[in-house]
């Protein structure tokens, strides 16, 4: 019986040491929900929101009522007041005192409206955040997949590189090849063994990134299930293209220009350092005597009062206050009007690139299979001995270059598109 019990169990924690190391299957979509739902960085932007909202209810909080009440105790041990034939004694004393008072000026109006404009940008802010995740994602799963090709690329070359050396070590024994082009053919494969451990050790980095990404553990195995040719749309991003850019549809506009909003208001803020403050409290005391009679009681049960403060002379630090507020906003102006000449700029050198990178994508595949068929045709003649070695690992090399040409133009495809995408604004899930 115990020993069915142990079997049982063991079958059971074997179960779920298989399932949590289950392989994390994921289209690029999945990862992009993964990464909107546990990014760190995301709910950091989330959280600034909460605070801007908690700060403009402490701005507005400010200019409500505020009641406060107190509870002391007095005892003079026994003193009396001497006057002449006539003394009067301190008798132990208790008083509640509560008391609503209120203030109002104009730099607190003011505060709320910087307030609501500070949670906007924080909201502006989220929506950029998560708009650069979405992309920085994308990128990374693209990344790791243009990875994984070039690992297979690699491995079959190794693969046909191995099979000419083999080829011509066997030629070697039976005295009709030099050693040397084994030896050459040997530091071929030794090459490409090292360039495909180089590349799976970047491939595991990408694979980190983007766990970090997605906000899942290092020891997580991720299963990228699209391939490129699925996710690689040309047209789509050839239409991206012919897509007006409108500036106030990038977030980063968008927040440049709440910014300087801010600015402006920072200078009626400023301004209002000359305005009057006007406040208003009531207050209701109860004074209790302990033990003895009533003493000498001189506090009033009932006190209500007002007051208007104004400034009339600071030796000019409101002033310098106003003009900096000024300066700071005509500064915010001149960033904003540049920063539009440079969004314009950017976009129609995204648009060059995107154009170039796809022309460059088109010439690179078809390169590689140009060199592929030249390899082949390489192979084949050293077998029938009309090629050299050196003509073997001079073909070889050219494809791998080739396969390194086009792996790059397939990621500056897939970088311009995503660059694009992000300026104007047209990159969500």
């Amino acid at each position: 019986m115990r020993k069915s019990l142990f079997i049982y169990l063991t079958f059971i924690f074997c179960g779920l040491t298989a399932n949590a190391q289950e392989p994390l299957s994921l289209t690029l979509k999945d990862a992009q929900e993964q990464a909107l739902e546990h990014n760190r960085k995301l709910k950091n932007a989330s959280l600034e929101i909460q605070k801007a909202e908690a700060s403009r209810w402490k701005a507005l909080a400010s200019m409500l009522p505020q009641a406060s009440v107190k509870l002391d105790y007095t005892n003079f041990m026994g003193y009396e007041i001497n006057f002449g034939m006539m003394s009067i004694p301190m008798n132990p004393s208790g008083n509640l005192t509560a008391q609503v008072a209120v203030a109002l000026s104009g730099a607190q109006v003011m505060g709320t409206q910087l307030s609501e404009i500070a949670m906007k940008m924080a909201e502006i802010n989220r929506q950029k955040t998560e708009h650069e995740l979405i992309n920085q994602v994308k990128t990374l799963y693209f990344s790791v997949l243009i990875m994984n090709e070039t690992v297979a690329l690699l491995e079959q070359n190794l693969e046909n590189m191995r099979k000419l050396h083999s080829f011509t070590e066997n030629s070697v024994r039976v005295g009709v090849a030099d050693q040397t082009d084994a030896d050459k053919l040997k530091v071929q494969v030794s090459t490409l063994e090292n360039s495909i451990n180089a590349t799976k050790r970047s491939l595991e980095m990408l694979n980190n990134s983007l766990r970090l990404q997605m906000g899942v553990d290092v020891s997580q195995q991720i299963q990228l299930t699209q391939t490129v040719d699925e996710l690689l749309d040309v047209e789509s991003a050839l239409q991206l293209l012919k897509t007006d850019f409108v500036l106030d549809n990038n977030l980063s506009y968008q927040l440049l220009k709440k910014s300087t909003d801010l600015s402006k208001k920072q200078i009626s803020l400023n301004a209002w350092s000359y305005g009057p403050t006007l406040s208003a409290f009531y207050q209701y005391t109860k004074k209790t005597y302990f033990g003895k009679d009533e003493g000498f009681n001189t506090t009033p049960p009932n006190l209500i009062g007002a007051s208007l403060s104004i400034p009339i002379f600071s030796s000019g630090v409101n002033y310098a206050k106003v003009r900096e507020a000024k300066i700071s906003y005509e500064t915010q102006v001149n960033t904003l009007d540049d920063t539009e000449e440079a969004l314009k700029i950017q976009h129609s050198q995204l648009c060059y690139n995107l154009t170039s990178a796809f022309e460059s994508y088109e010439n690179q595949k078809e390169n590689v299979e140009v060199n592929k068929r030249i390899l082949e045709n390489i192979s084949k003649k050293y077998e029938q001995g009309m090629a050299s070695s050196l003509d073997v690992t001079t073909s070889g090399t050219n494809l791998i270059a080739a396969q390194s040409s086009y792996v790059k133009a397939l990621m500056d495809v897939v970088t311009a598109q995503v660059a694009l995408e992000e300026l104007i604004n047209k990159g969500n899930i």
